[in-house]
């Protein structure tokens, strides 16, 4: 990714995030992320936005697989079972964040930033989860394309146009 590739990417990441930290505003309601492969870049993307302290709750990263049960509450018979790259770990980790926070919605992302695959999972295979209020969780299957930073920062983006439009549209 070129240097001005990998800025668009981070102006739309930031315009995202912006939209969400304002309709987060907006309802009164506050957030929480567990990250996987995006390893701290959307709670970064998030925290840049000019007001966020009185909606962002904070997050966890949870790099290393054990982790995303120890600190997340995803179910260990789960990830042993399926491992990282998983839709339903995707939306274990959103609820277990939004639980462990204290916030009313969670924005989760798993996935393979590469270079190589991961557990017979593509690289540019990721699974972007947000739990709300209602309890339930919204899993989206992304096949990105580009290399880690694009990778990550698409996810980033991907995370924070599905938490708007869930928002718009659900509880």
């Amino acid at each position: 990714m070129t240097p001005t590739a990998a800025a668009a990417d981070g102006r739309v990441a930031a315009e995202a995030a912006a939209a969400a930290v304002h309709l987060l505003r907006d309802r009164r309601e506050t957030l929480a992320v567990v990250e996987s492969l995006t390893g701290g870049l959307l709670a970064a993307t998030i925290v840049d936005v000019a007001g966020v302290s009185g909606v962002f709750r904070g997050g966890l990263v949870v790099y290393a697989t054990e982790l995303k049960s120890q600190l997340a509450g995803v179910p260990a018979d789960l990830l042993a079972e399926r491992g990282p790259v998983d839709p339903d770990v995707a939306a274990a980790l959103a609820e277990g964040g939004r639980r462990r926070c204290r916030a009313d919605w969670a924005v989760a992302t798993t996935g393979v930033a590469g270079p190589e695959p991961q557990n017979g999972q593509p690289v540019g295979r990721v699974y972007v989860a947000v739990a709300g209020p209602d309890g339930g969780s919204v899993v989206r299957e992304f096949d990105l394309p580009g290399n880690r930073v694009a990778v990550r920062c698409a996810t980033v983006t991907a995370g924070l146009r599905m938490l708007a439009e869930r928002m718009r549209i659900g509880p």
